[in-house]
């Protein structure tokens, strides 16, 4: 069986063209396509040949494919060839629909639920909460939330019913094994240009592209059984479609430089039939990983208008500007696919917010044209929504959701229950896929990865819901309030007069990535504890992403350049201790580095402090039946106020080693808080939240102070005073024996 749906990209003037398929020595020709520009679909597109195949696959004969052009001539003009091996692949069974979910041995409806089940699901479902004590985290705000979750799931299970699933793919979409590279309904086959074969390290020219499939499935023996039932049914319409194509462009990485600098200034252009979009103007500055956050929104008519090309290029002071990389996508594959894949599925319906659902089609008329291209019966809704029986399977809400749903904007059950029964099925989930990019003067070259999605609504089908709103975050202005309150239990340094350990201790800090910004406290003078109090206030303003946790700092690299360069660094508070000296370089006693992102457990003593990462005790939970799961680490953006003792540790022997305990406060205000509540460095005006007074410290850090007179009272030995004076008089000696 043959299923010829088209011809695409003919080159010339092409008017009349029909297909002829020889398979030895049979042939078929197709029907002439009268009006080639405007509907280049066969008018007639399945076809049914009876041949006689060899049983191995080896010896099977291909199939030549030829497109002649009728013209003005009678006999015509041969435009295009092309050959089809392998024909085993296309060996079919009878048609079936195990692609569909199966029946499952889940709970009636008078079960308690407490009993074992088995849910099918797909990746991105939302699971039955199995610990009670679990608690889900703030929900989402907006879709870079769902995409750095994401990236951070890595493909692990999670369990919740309240939370969006957005799937990342580390290929395009077409490259996934479960769609089927996205040609399950019809394949595309080059067509080169006829004549003798090419020369050798060349490829033969193209000139077009057949649209089409084919299918082997074996007769029976007996002629009073009757054949199987024919493939390709429920064709879509072969006419063309208006349609409107969003495409979504989130981000590139790995990107070739363009630039002497070893960098680009990369913006994105997208082609579609004769429009192009994308401004020269909106570029990234000085980057190879750039965050775009763009929707393009543009009408075509497919399958005239099929090839979407997506093209980043590198902005120049004077064009033109040097191409990165391109990519381009059939967009009529995924419009025909049986995968659905012209939009995603998401994992829960929201009837408002930044999930609303886009889709043309409510989830619940979805699963009924699912049933209607597929010859099953339309599902049955009970009439409170809670169940619906669909290829003779009866699905309950309550299997998919363990309660009311705690998600913002939720739909009707019903439609809840048909979006859990669709994401059953094997259809494309809500995803961003990844692309290379490659270049027409490198080609094979990989010239880097674009992460992107493209959604597809035919006219016919209604108005779309509101696009996706992936504006780039910007980023957050906060001030880090870090007070150093005490130090205990440092190493000591230096050996005073006395023949004494001691130090001069000082506390300096900064942001990573922001060295400009160090500051550092007054010293305790002559410690011989390994104790220093300082009350001493650092202060830190920095800007903030709040979805990729990461701290935004720009910043020109040279003095010509006209552009900041944006750098991403974790929100990382760097800490060091220090050993002030007077005739040498200062000694490193110790170092603290604190993610304000996941803080580790402060002590509430110095005698608690010890080594990081904090270790939860092992006892479980009084509510836990199982080993209780380790606290996460304090995240300061939601806690903004902590106060403890941390350990600061040092490199010594390939290992590290507690070297002190600062006692520290952290408090993390917005720049609108820190303008409303000002205070000052160190104990500077304003001196308050909270006041700052000068410690009091012991009088042995005042000793180098004092008269050497008074030295004696703390037990300078009297030979010392000796040699001090025999040195004295030798030094006036030679001055007068100089005179």
């Amino acid at each position: 069986q043959v299923l010829a749906w088209g011809l695409r990209g003919l080159r010339g003037a092409v008017r009349e063209p029909r297909l002829e398929l020889q398979w030895e020595d049979q042939t078929l020709w197709t029907p002439v396509i009268k009006d080639f520009p405007s509907n280049p679909n066969f008018p007639t597109t399945t076809f049914l040949l009876t041949l006689t195949l060899p049983e191995e696959e080896q010896l099977v004969p291909p199939i030549r494919l030829r497109v002649w052009d009728r013209g003005n001539r009678e006999l015509g003009v041969l435009v295009g060839q092309g050959c089809v091996r392998g024909l085993g692949q296309y060996r079919c069974r009878t048609p079936s629909l195990e692609q569909l979910p199966r029946q499952e041995q889940l709970p009636g409806p008078g079960d308690t639920g407490t009993g074992s089940y088995t849910v099918v699901s797909m990746p991105g479902t939302a699971h039955p909460c199995p610990h009670p004590w679990y608690h889900e985290e703030e929900e989402e705000v907006d879709w870079w939330s769902k995409f750095y979750m994401a990236l951070e799931d890595k493909g692990e299970i999670q369990w919740g019913t309240n939370r969006d699933r957005l799937k990342i793919y580390g290929c395009e979409l077409e490259a996934v094994p479960e769609f089927q590279g996205l040609q399950d309904f019809c394949q595309t086959f080059p067509l080169h240009k006829p004549g003798g074969p090419p020369m050798p390290g060349q490829d033969p020219e193209p000139v077009g592209e057949f649209k089409g499939l084919f299918c082997i499935y074996p007769l029976p023996e007996e002629p009073r059984v009757s054949p199987p039932p024919q493939h390709f049914q429920q064709l879509p319409p072969s006419k063309p479609q208006d349609c409107l194509v969003r495409v979504y462009i989130v981000r590139a990485f790995d990107l070739s430089p363009r630039d002497v600098t070893g960098l680009s200034d990369p913006y994105v252009r997208v082609s579609l039939g004769k429009r192009t979009l994308g401004q020269r103007d909106q570029y990234v500055p000085n980057t190879l990983e750039p965050v775009f956050g763009r929707m393009f929104e543009v009408t075509a008519t497919i399958p005239l208008e099929k090839d979407l090309k997506v093209t980043l290029l590198d902005r120049d002071r004077l064009p033109p500007d040097q191409e990165i990389g391109s990519t381009s996508i059939d967009l009529e594959n995924r419009l025909l696919s049986n995968h659905r894949a012209h939009c995603g599925l998401p994992t829960l319906h929201h009837t408002a917010g930044p999930a609303a659902w886009r889709d043309q089609l409510c989830p619940s008329r979805t699963l009924e044209l699912v049933a209607l291209t597929r010859g099953l019966p339309l599902p049955e809704f009970s009439p409170d929504g809670s169940a619906v029986t669909f290829n003779h399977r009866t699905f309950l809400l309550r299997h998919f959701e363990s309660g009311p749903p705690t998600f913002r904007n939720p739909g009707p059950p019903r439609e809840r229950l048909a979006l859990h029964v669709l994401n059953l099925c094997p259809f494309v989930p809500e995803h961003v896929e990844t692309r290379p990019l490659y270049s027409s003067a490198q080609p094979g070259l990989e010239q880097g990865k674009l992460q992107m999605w493209v959604d597809i609504f035919p006219a016919n089908l209604g108005p779309p819901g509101p696009p996706v709103n992936i504006d780039p975050r910007k980023a957050e202005g906060y001030e880090l309030r870090c007070v150093v309150w005490n130090v205990r239990d440092t190493d000591l340094g230096d050996i005073n007069l006395l023949g004494q350990r001691m130090s001069d201790i000082y506390v300096t800090g900064w942001l990573d990535g922001l060295p400009e910004q160090r500051q550092h406290t007054d010293i305790h003078y002559r410690s011989r504890d390994g104790h220093g109090a300082f009350n001493w206030r650092f202060l830190f303003p920095f800007e903030f992403l709040a979805a990729e946790k990461l701290c935004a700092i720009g910043r020109r690299e040279h003095i010509w350049n006209l552009d900041k360069t944006v750098l991403k660094v974790p929100p990382k508070l760097i800490l060091q201790v220090w050993d002030n000296d007077k005739f040498k370089a200062d000694d490193l006693l110790g170092i603290l580095e604190l993610d304000l992102t996941k803080l580790p457990h402060p002590a509430l003593t110095p005698r608690l402090c010890k080594a990081m990462p904090w270790e939860p005790p092992s006892i479980p939970w009084p509510w836990c039946r199982t080993p209780a799961l380790a606290p996460s680490p304090i995240n300061l953006f939601r806690m903004r106020r902590v106060r403890g003792w941390w350990p600061c540790t040092v490199q010594e022997d390939g290992a590290q080693r507690i070297s002190g305990k600062l006692e520290l406060s952290l408090e993390l205000l917005t720049a609108e808080e820190a303008e409303e509540r000002p205070v000052g460095k160190g104990r500077e005006e304003p001196n308050k939240y909270p006041v700052l007074l000068a410690p009091k410290r012991s009088k042995s850090s005042f000793l180098w102070l004092q008269s050497p007179l008074r030295l004696l009272r703390y037990g300078i030995r009297w030979r010392y005073c000796v040699w001090a004076g025999l040195a004295l008089m030798a030094v006036l000696l030679l001055f007068l024996m100089h005179i």
